[in-house]
């Protein structure tokens, strides 16, 4: 990595962008460790999004808080084991995150002003959202959240934007493109 390069991607948009599948293969192809923010939800949130209700800020918060506390020890641990869910094989350079973020005030909490990270925005159209999202089935996120998603995105200005509509190996090289070369 050179000095510019980020330590942790923060890959976010809406259900349905591909973050898992885009952080997988961003991870693999970068030799880092993938994360899912998901994996960090308190119980009670899981129950929530579980039964088709969408998240308040305040569900939101401690959450968000968690994983900003969690970003700040991979930033410090940079080059040196990282402390990582038990799912999250790899123990190296850096992490791909892979996080909603909807809200420039949830980005806010979870960057701020963290130098290392970089935001990269998975956007795509409302249909091809639909369409990934019906031929797909998440733990605990039923396709009918994707409209509440879509009320709370507030895309960012300060963001890698990419397009969805690409391959995913191909959103992969964009993003190393933009952000390592």
């Amino acid at each position: 990595m050179t000095a510019m390069s980020p330590q942790v991607i923060l890959l976010m948009g809406v259900m349905g962008s591909g973050k898992t599948t885009i952080g997988e293969l961003l991870a693999e192809r970068l030799n880092w460790s993938f994360v899912d923010a998901d994996d960090y939800h308190p119980p009670n949130n899981v129950e929530k999004m579980a039964r088709g209700a969408p998240l308040t800020d305040a569900d939101r918060l401690p959450w968000l808080r968690t994983l900003s506390t969690v970003i700040d020890g991979w930033l410090s641990t940079a080059g040196a084991a990282l402390e990582l869910p038990a799912r999250a094989a790899r123990q190296d350079a850096g992490v791909v995150l892979a996080c909603s973020a909807l809200k420039h005030e949830y980005r806010e909490i979870l960057v701020g002003q963290k130098l290392g990270v970089r935001v990269v925005f998975l956007k795509g159209s409302e249909a091809l959202l639909q369409a990934r999202l019906l031929a797909r089935q998440h733990a605990f996120m039923p396709p009918e959240l994707l409209q509440s998603q879509l009320a709370t995105l507030e895309a960012p200005i300060d963001a890698l934007t990419v397009d969805i509509a690409a391959s995913p190996e191909a959103l992969v090289d964009q993003i190393r493109a933009s952000l390592f070369d």
